[in-house]
């Protein structure tokens, strides 16, 4: 607080004392910096601006994950699909690199671009579709089908643009986008496990602009099941790329205003919309150690998370995930109050794509996920380990369950000569045992006559497994049915 100055009057003594001759800051024992007279020594300046840097840089790019991230899989599908013309179907394998994605349900992906053809409409027909939009930041805009407000009767969905002023029609559930570019995402849930009926089922979502509505739809699904697609966030998220990848979608995308100080943490490194990025080496060195070090702090919070409330049953090692169900209020995982970074790390580290049934611990008619990284000894999974996990039966699930490896590099379906990462209930039909209960095996070789109820592993790599339910039942929640944990077969 700045206070005026004093006055002094005609003829008064008043001065400023003066100070002493060899006055003198002393510097903490614990500070990296060093002080005379209260100002920086030489070196202490650029240490000070050095880790700055670094600091923000850090806390920066793990905010803007879930935003490179989507920008990642919005590039795999662009290849492949043209914005608001065409998406991709396809029948997920291990060849496309999705996060924690699986192979029990065939999805339909594409790009809508509000900035080129204003308000779009995704058109439902009713059935078992799981659908939802999330913009470029990967915040939730609206969820559809069995999920949504439609139930699975059948809507129409109208994904409104951040700038839209106009009149809303009736007769369409609406979201309203913060960003130009959205992704559209779809699943089909066929419920004999039928994967081309579910690809057909895909091929009766119509997309079309608004102001072509009541026209033919030439809106077409281009099916990619036999393409292969990395996921090129993975080559980004290591080095310098990452923030060349952010500095485009800046420049390109809406500036939110919920994120208005995050955005000056990226000015403050040189990245400001509408202007040149040209890091000089100082800074270049900076970026690139921020995003290993945020890359690895990720890793950590995902892998090794030391939330207590992350743990399903207090007896047994399963995890949530996500850690809490996502705010529709505020479109993200928090509060009124707060956004909880740490639960949106370990989401978006792991998985993609954000929806109002995600995290939902009730029952309904979405999904929940319990994640596998340790076996009941709490050790990590091991690929040159054999192990078993006794799913109990009957399993609370409305429609079907599956379990699905992943790579922990890669945090996609494993990838072997085998091509298949997950068993289902309904997908690979596993033979029950006498009790009603399943054996599922993980390992390098297959157990004698327990090849369809198998996923391979790779010897001296990691990895970790989703137990999906979905239509999750009361007992999923109350206790009275419990997963086992996974053991290793000697």
């Amino acid at each position: 607080m700045y206070a005026a100055a004093a006055q002094s009057s005609p003829g008064s003594n008043m001065s400023s004392p003066a100070p002493a001759a060899n006055a003198t800051s002393s510097t903490p024992a614990n500070s990296p910096y060093k002080f005379e007279r209260g100002y920086p020594v030489p070196g202490t300046a650029e240490l000070a601006y050095n880790n700055t840097d670094l600091g923000r840089a850090i806390e920066a790019y793990k905010f803007f994950y879930p935003t490179v991230s989507t920008e990642g899989h919005l590039q795999d599908f662009i290849d492949l699909d043209n914005p608001n013309k065409t998406a991709v179907k396809f029948a997920a394998g291990p060849r496309h690199e999705i996060l924690t994605g699986n192979g029990d349900t065939p999805y339909a992906a594409g790009t809508l671009d509000l900035k080129a053809n204003g308000p779009m409409v995704v058109e439902l027909p009713p059935g078992t579709y799981l659908g939802l939009v999330n913009d470029h930041n990967m915040r939730w805009v609206v969820d559809m089908g069995r999920i949504g407000p439609d139930n699975g009767q059948g809507g129409k969905y109208l994904i409104l643009p951040p700038d839209y002023l106009g009149n809303i029609p009736a007769g369409y559930y609406t979201g309203k986008s913060d960003t130009w570019k959205d992704l559209l995402f779809v699943r089909y849930l066929s419920p004999d496990g039928n994967i081309t009926k579910g690809l057909d089922a895909l091929d009766r979502i119509k997309v079309y602009p608004l102001a072509k509505a009541g026209q033919p739809v030439t809106f077409q699904f281009v099916d990619v099941t036999n393409k292969t697609f990395p996921n090129k966030l993975l080559a980004w998220e290591d080095n310098i790329n990452y923030w060349k990848q952010l500095k485009a979608i800046v420049d390109s995308e809406t500036t939110p205003a919920q994120f208005r100080a995050m955005y000056g943490l990226l000015q403050s490194l040189g990245i400001e919309k509408g202007k040149p990025f040209n890091p000089d080496a100082r800074m270049t060195s900076i970026l690139e150690k921020a995003a290993q070090t945020a890359l690895d702090e990720m890793r950590v919070n995902s892998f090794a998370n030391r939330n207590p409330e992350r743990i399903v049953w207090n007896d047994l090692n399963w995890e949530w995930a996500p850690l809490r169900a996502l705010n529709t209020t505020t479109r993200d995982f928090g509060t009124a109050s707060f956004q909880d970074l740490d639960a949106t790390i370990h989401a978006y580290f792991q998985a993609f794509g954000g929806s109002a049934s995600l995290g939902k611990r009730e029952p309904g008619a979405g999904s929940i996920y319990f994640v596998g990284l340790r076996d009941n000894t709490s050790a990590f999974l091991d690929g040159g380990k054999n192990y078993k996990l006794t799913v109990p039966g009957p399993v609370p699930a409305d429609l079907f369950w599956s379990a699905t490896v992943y790579d922990v590099d890669t945090r996609s379906m494993i990838v072997t000569d085998k091509d298949r990462a997950f068993v289902g209930s309904v997908s690979t039909k596993p033979q029950p045992n006498p009790d009603g209960s399943t054996d599922i095996y993980f390992g390098p070789e297959a157990p004698v006559g327990k090849e369809n109820q198998w996923i391979k592993t790779i010897p001296g790599k990691g990895w970790f497994v989703y137990f999906r339910i979905y239509g999750p039942e009361a007992a999923a929640f109350d206790g009275t049915w419990k997963l086992n944990d996974i053991v290793e077969v000697k």
